[in-house]
């Protein structure tokens, strides 16, 4: 047998050049012996840390040296030698050439989102309002299963009782069977969710702010949409209602689903509205929910510039204590302002980042201006400019009639709608009495010099102090987090599609989703501090790999010997344990079976 060697780990950087800087990125590799020499092999991505981290990765990696490192082996009786004097009360004769790995099960990511609910208190909280049914069904462990598959391998219900169960090591780490995954169980949990909804979001705050220190002072609010796979008609006053689609879908019915964040990117709370509902008519409801759930206090509110209007900004500046916010404002506005703004200095609030300050009528109007945004803009801009011009120099040696002219260029409008109002196009009137229609495009140089001065600049409005403009660019360039959230709701954790064809169903769905987000949440604020290349994803899909085995041993009497046993960790599981502080559970005692029923431990 040939034997792999491997060499301890260690920190690799790899530069990158980009937007004129050197980045260092770091992974921890570790290189191994092959037929053809030393090969590399990547452990763990990190991303760019600074020097405490790579400090305390570069401890772990000197810990975790396994070379020399032994392991002692637990001896059983083979059957072909008598068991001794001393052990004739206890021991047991195993048949070791006949011994067998049954059902292979993924039992490590399970594992970490069950110690996630744990540190959540989901438990404690749940123990309260979902008390065990008179037959005995656990439905906080049937949350927890539905919350921790939603967060793993999202998918359907049906889909979960069918195979994702059986396939997983849930029953396990709760010390259930089966039944858990009771096709009418899941669906009869779902209905006792909602009514607990303002309590839940009161829990997580505390448990934000006693994990991680978590302020409340600035909110993120935002708003998104989801459809479903379901046809109208509907009740009357039922939510799934055609609107605005976000998901590029209106020909399906969808929901509105608003979110509150921190900067820190921790869920306060969340709405779910019918689909038809208007941005701007949520906030003023908003503001009240969360004032009812935490109380009042000086808060900033962030938001896109479509959410509020100008009576409830207003409302906002009256209210007592003053409710501060911080909204983007459309570029038309920037042309009413734009020559007072040009009087007003530039402040540096960061490297590549400066902004001017306007006072108007008790409200601050804060132009932003970033260097790697104008870079962007402008290649972009350049890009799509060229591709036009180059789209309609191949029209203008094309034999077409006015009309297929006239189609073409739409549809270049259309795929080129930015670079468009760069150009003066004209087209003949009429169809040319014969030969082909032709065309002429300009550039208007005016329109391009106006499109370059605002290129990388955004206007903002604010009833903030002028005197922390950097803190006001600080908070707005953390909406993105909002943003991140709805993107994890829809593509890490699948909320779409949803099936359910009942509507106390559908938003039970979006409840767990919003259980599985703050787990995802809770991880990803845990791996925060050890380096931001490390994604809640990629930590689930490491420790995917540690499976869970039964070994069955006969024995000489007829009986099996069962042990359930987790894969021992590798080298990176090990260095994530050590990293976040946590330990593995010890392995469950064996059992015997007799007359194939297993006895209890």
């Amino acid at each position: 047998m040939r034997a792999v060697v491997m060499a301890k780990p260690y920190l690799h950087c790899h530069h990158r050049f980009k937007n004129g800087k050197d980045h260092c990125y770091w992974s921890i590799t570790e290189k191994v012996r092959t037929r053809q020499g030393w090969v590399q092999r990547h452990l763990l991505y990190l991303g760019e840390i600074n020097d405490s981290q790579k400090a305390a990765w570069t401890k772990v990696t000197e810990v975790f040296d396994t070379e020399g490192q032994q392991t002692r082996q637990l001896a059983l009786y083979p059957a072909e030698r008598d068991v001794p004097v001393h052990a004739a009360q206890y021991g047991v004769q195993v048949r070791l050439d006949q011994f067998e790995l049954r059902r292979p099960r993924q039992w490590g990511a399970c594992w970490v989102g069950c110690h996630l609910w744990d540190q959540l208190k989901m438990d404690e909280f749940w123990g309260e309002r979902l008390p065990d049914s008179r037959e005995g069904t656990c439905w906080r462990h049937v949350l927890e299963t539905l919350t921790v598959y939603r967060l793993i391998d999202p998918g359907s219900e049906w889909r979960l009782h069918r195979q994702w169960f059986h396939d997983s090591a849930m029953a396990d780490l709760l010390e259930e069977d089966f039944s858990l995954a009771e096709k009418d169980t899941l669906y009869r949990c779902l209905d006792k969710l909602l009514e607990h909804r303002p309590a839940l979001f009161q829990h997580l705050r505390r448990r934000w702010e006693d994990l991680f220190g978590a302020k409340f002072d600035v909110l993120l609010y935002d708003l998104t949409s989801t459809y479903f796979e379901s046809d109208p008609p509907f009740p009357e006053g039922d939510k799934r209602q055609f609107g605005y689609s976000r998901d590029k879908r209106p020909d399906c019915v969808q929901v509105v689903i608003a979110l509150v964040v921190t900067p820190e990117g921790f869920p306060l709370a969340y709405e779910v509205m019918p689909g038809n509902t208007s941005d701007k008519t949520t906030l003023r409801a908003f503001l009240k929910k969360i004032e009812e759930l935490y109380g009042k206090a000086r808060r900033v509110w962030v938001m896109d510039r479509g959410i509020p209007t100008e009576e409830v900004l207003a409302e906002m500046r009256a209210s007592d204590p003053p409710v501060h916010y911080l909204v983007g404002t459309p570029k038309g506005r920037l042309s009413q302002y734009e020559k007072k703004l040009l009087e007003q200095p530039w402040q540096a609030v960061r490297e590549g980042v400066r902004v001017k300050l306007l006072s108007q009528e008790g409200e601050w109007y804060l132009l932003a201006e970033s260097k790697d945004r104008v870079n962007k803009e402008r290649a972009m801009r350049r890009r799509q400019l060229k591709k036009l011009v180059q789209r309609l120099k191949e029209l203008h040696q094309m034999e077409l009639s006015r009309d297929q002219l006239l189609l073409k260029l739409g549809a270049a409008k259309s795929q080129y709608h930015a670079a468009w109002r760069l150009l003066k196009i004209e087209v003949p009137e009429k169809e040319p009495a014969q030969g082909t229609a032709r065309f002429t495009f300009s550039l208007l140089r005016d329109k391009l010099r106006q499109v370059r001065r605002r290129e990388g600049r955004y206007l903002l409005r604010c009833n903030l102090s002028a005197q922390e403009p950097e803190q006001a660019w600080q908070f707005y360039m953390q909406l993105s987090h909002v943003e991140e959230a709805f993107k994890d709701f829809k593509n890490d954790l699948s909320l779409r599609p949803i099936f359910h064809q009942l509507e106390r169903r559908i938003e039970a769905h979006i409840f767990v989703s919003f259980l599985a987000y703050c787990l995802h949440v809770h991880l990803r604020a845990c791996l925060r501090p050890l380096a931001p290349g490390l994604t809640p994803r990629s930590l689930l899909e490491k420790f995917a790999a540690i499976q869970m085995l039964d070994v069955h041993f006969p024995t000489s009497d007829g009986r099996e010997l069962v042990f359930c046993r987790y894969t021992q960790p590798e080298k990176d599981h090990k260095m994530l344990l050590a990293q976040l502080g946590w330990e593995l559970p010890p392995q469950s005692p064996p059992r015997i079976t007799q007359k194939g029923q297993l006895l209890p431990q």
